[in-house]
């Protein structure tokens, strides 16, 4: 063979060299679905707050696949079956085995090898039956000690006692013969504590400051926690304890805001974490209503000037620091679209004699809004009767929409065709529609309310 017959052998060569190369660091999830032959099945990762594909196969006549996956997958991984439940596995460094007929029948399914799967199934079957055991015992013990027939038996009692020992001491014994450095042994503690909040919240009272403590300990920005599934209930979960365990609602937030800096701290480290837990972080608290935490969590972010925030993250949290309670909302004038109720003539909001004025950033092609508007026209005429009177910005694009979705409402309505590039939306931040504010006659910021029902739950406490 000539020089250029070896030339170009050499690519190749290489390309051969590199697939044995990462074959020969591939490892292997596989077994039978007897039930399942035929059938496309992937693999998938967690990545965060998503989940991502690792591997995909179909099995064979008789229900065999073959799954491959790296060190960089290893964590907590979903075996998915076209139209089956998936089936958590986990992946590290070791080949896994399973047998059994379909991932909907979870019992049916034993794992031949793999230590560490072997483990979690093990687990993932026992402890379902301790955590009954236990709370069967747990509520005989306190009936013992309560009830005034029962409280003189301490043989009794001190049984019941002894077999809930027990019972503890036979899952830390299962923890401790886990390899320290396994993964399993860092994730079962972890999502038992996770499912453990709602129970501590509620009937055991004495766990709550360890229970908290143990979620502020949670390693937020470890990489761990990121390919565990667990991310979101981590954050979830933590927001809610806190919520339904500090008490009077000063102390809510205060405990929320010491979280909050916590996780930030952990954070700053890694700026696409950063922006991620932060902008889901911030959509949880305004779900649920903790506007003082969102609005701590937003300036504290927006005022940080170690990480860089997305644009998208950015504009949404910019909004609490121009529009938060207290400051004076921007006018807006009212140029060639706008519907003037009966007797109405004003050039600008500001201009609008009422003592209260209620704002919202609102279109046709919403699909909240067409349900929110409506009602927010029944309630307008008792509004009304309270010196309240409402301004409807459009963001519609054109003039047959924009009639279409205001021309029957009993309030003002303007619009400068303009989308999301309309001035009064870009003064006021708008990124999500429909959006309200209700304003004094000065137009200072009384409230920022999450929808129409706390607007008008607030309005109906106002005096007439």
């Amino acid at each position: 063979m000539n020089i250029i017959g070896l030339l170009n052998l050499k690519p190749l060569f290489t390309l051969t060299l590199l697939l044995v190369f990462s074959k020969s660091f591939a490892q292997e999830i596989s077994g039978q679905l007897s039930a399942l032959p035929n059938q496309s099945i992937l693999l998938k990762g967690f990545n965060g707050l998503d989940t991502h594909v690792i591997d995909s196969t179909q099995t064979d006549e008789e229900g065999h696949f073959v799954l491959e996956f790296a060190p960089k997958d290893y964590g907590m991984a979903l075996l998915v079956p076209e139209n089956n439940k998936s089936f958590l596995a986990v992946l590290e460094k070791e080949t896994v085995k399973l047998n059994g007929e379909n991932t909907s029948l979870p019992e049916s399914i034993q794992i031949s090898k793999g230590a560490q799967n072997k483990a979690f199934m093990q687990y993932a079957r026992q402890q379902p039956k301790r955590e009954q055991a236990l709370s069967a015992w747990e509520y005989l013990q306190k009936f013992y000690a309560d009830e005034a027939i029962f409280n003189k038996e301490t043989a009794a009692l001190s049984a019941i006692e002894k077999e809930i020992q027990r019972i503890y001491t036979s899952e830390q014994e299962f923890l401790d013969k886990l390899p320290s450095d396994s993964y399993l042994s860092w994730y079962i503690p972890v999502r038992k504590l996770l499912s453990s909040v709602s129970l501590v919240a509620q009937y055991k009272p004495e766990e709550i400051p360890a229970t908290r403590q143990a979620l502020r300990k949670l390693d937020y920005a470890g990489e761990r926690l990121y390919t565990s599934g667990l991310l979101k209930d981590a954050l979830e979960n933590h927001v809610w304890f806190i919520e339904n365990s500090s008490g009077a609602l000063d102390q809510v937030f205060a405990d929320l805001n010491e979280s909050i800096d916590l996780m930030l701290e952990q954070l700053i480290i890694d700026e696409a974490k950063y922006n991620t837990l932060t902008e889901y972080l911030f959509n949880l608290l305004e779900k649920r209503s903790l506007f003082t935490s969102a609005e701590y969590l937003a300036l504290k972010v927006l005022n940080e000037q170690s990480c860089s925030l997305n644009d998208d993250v950015a504009k949404q949290l910019e909004s609490y620091r121009q529009m938060k309670k207290g400051n004076t909302a921007p006018d807006i004038r009212f140029g060639e679209y706008t519907y003037f109720p009966e007797g109405m003539k004003a050039a600008s909001l500001k201009e609008i004699n009422a003592t209260y004025k209620v704002v919202v950033f609102a279109a046709g092609w919403c699909g909240h809004c067409r349900e929110q508007i409506p009602e927010l026209a029944e309630y307008y005429p008792a509004w009304k009767d309270k010196t309240i009177e409402v301004v409807l910005v459009s963001l519609d694009e054109n003039t047959a929409d924009f009639a279409n979705f205001t021309g029957a409402l009993p309030f003002l309505s303007t619009t400068t065709l303009k989308k999301w590039d309309t001035k009064a939306a870009q003064d006021y931040h708008i990124y999500a529609t429909p959006t309200y504010f209700l304003l004094n006659e000065d137009l200072k910021i009384i409230l920022k309310p999450k929808n129409l029902a706390h607007l008008n739950a607030y309005i109906q406490q106002l005096k007439n």
